[in-house]
């Protein structure tokens, strides 16, 4: 009897779980881990995210940044014999050779090189620790809090560490450069006088991956930073000390994607809503977004739209103009705002017998 009731209890909530669609969380092999919404900065999936870590060569994602901002990818760098001697991965510079800086940014994100980290380092900022100060306010600006860089490559070091919420921060503005993600979503290139083949698996197994950096070391463990886009939502997982990764982002994404797929609540450029305006020779005119918004959606969240008016509109208004917001809420609480302007121009109703008369008198 007991097991026919605790086998019904079993079935009933197995269909109980079926019928409300709900969606397992995932779990990961790694210390610290975290699945972050790009656009929102929603995060979708956290374990021990804050915990400083050693991060090994994910580092290279802020050098490749640093690097694109402040230098030109047509430089050309002259090797120097301290590159060729740096440790761990390489992408074979030799001591005199010439290359240029995007060659060399190639070299960091899909061979993972060392010694071009080193290059970069020294054309860009003058030397390594010239550069690293680049990184850390680089880092600062981008509200890393928890982060310290020592060098440009990763390699182990008592003052070089993130955290997984960080890096997470760190791939948002990544994600962002296009030349960056044209680099890191590479598979494979012929460029100065070099094939080199991306080590990022994902980029061939995972769907909609944009790619990013891999790293490892010996006290780092494997370390991985990626970024995925479905449907026009871009979602960035990270690992630390996972030694399961590839399986772990594959899940990451499963689950992100399909537990909180992204709602739009605003497109730039696109009406919003049409309100009111006194006095026109329309009655009403379409408030345009200044911006886009869109927000990822958990089971039983919903995303409503406020408008805010400065003021009531009163003829005549010039398209373009400021006029309020639109507030975005999930289940009452707010989640974003964007700006509002006017879509067109309205102007005022003439008064046709004034006019008249005014033509009469003068």
């Amino acid at each position: 009897m007991f097991r026919r009731i605790r086998r019904f209890l079993l079935v009933a909530l197995l269909l109980f779980s079926i019928l409300t669609c709900q969606v397992e969380a995932v779990s990961t092999s790694a210390t610290s881990a975290i699945l972050m919404d790009v656009d929102s900065g929603r995060v979708l999936y956290e374990q021990n995210a804050d915990a400083k870590m050693l991060i090994a060569s994910t580092t290279k994602i802020l050098t490749a940044l640093v690097a694109i901002r402040e230098g030109n990818l047509s430089d050309v760098v002259t090797i120097k014999r301290e590159v060729m001697l740096t440790e761990g991965s390489s992408m074979y510079l030799q001591e005199g050779e010439q290359v240029t800086l995007e060659t060399l940014l190639y070299g960091l994100l899909l061979c993972s090189g060392n010694d071009a980290a080193v290059a970069i380092a020294d054309h860009v900022g003058g030397s390594q620790e010239g550069f690293v100060k680049m990184m850390n306010e680089t880092a600062r600006d981008l509200g890393m809090a928890s982060s310290s860089f020592a060098n440009p490559n990763g390699l182990d070091d008592e003052n070089h560490y993130s955290t997984a919420r960080d890096m997470a921060r760190l791939a948002q503005a990544a994600v962002e450069n296009e030349t960056l993600m044209r680099i890191a979503s590479t598979r494979s290139v012929s460029i100065g006088g070099r094939t080199m083949t991306n080590h990022n698996k994902l980029l061939s197994s995972v769907n909609g991956c944009l790619g990013l950096k891999t790293g490892y070391t010996r006290s780092a463990g494997r370390t991985l930073v990626s970024c995925a886009e479905r449907n026009g939502q871009r979602l960035v997982a990270v690992t630390l000390q996972d030694g399961n990764d590839w399986a772990d982002h594959q899940s990451l994404f499963d689950y992100g994607f399909s537990a909180y797929p992204a709602k739009q609540g605003a497109v730039l450029g696109q009406v919003v809503q049409r309100v009111a305006v006194e006095g026109g020779m329309s009655a009403t005119a379409p408030l345009v977004a200044a911006d886009s918004f869109a927000w990822p959606l958990g089971q039983g969240e919903t995303l409503s739209t406020r408008v805010e008016l400065d003021q009531s509109l009163t003829a005549p208004v010039s398209a373009g103009t400021k006029v309020g917001r639109a507030v975005f809420e999930v289940n009452g609480k707010e989640v974003g705002r964007v700006e509002l302007l006017c879509g067109e121009t309205v102007l005022p109703v003439v008064d046709t017998a004034l006019e008249t008369l005014k033509r009469g008198l003068f």
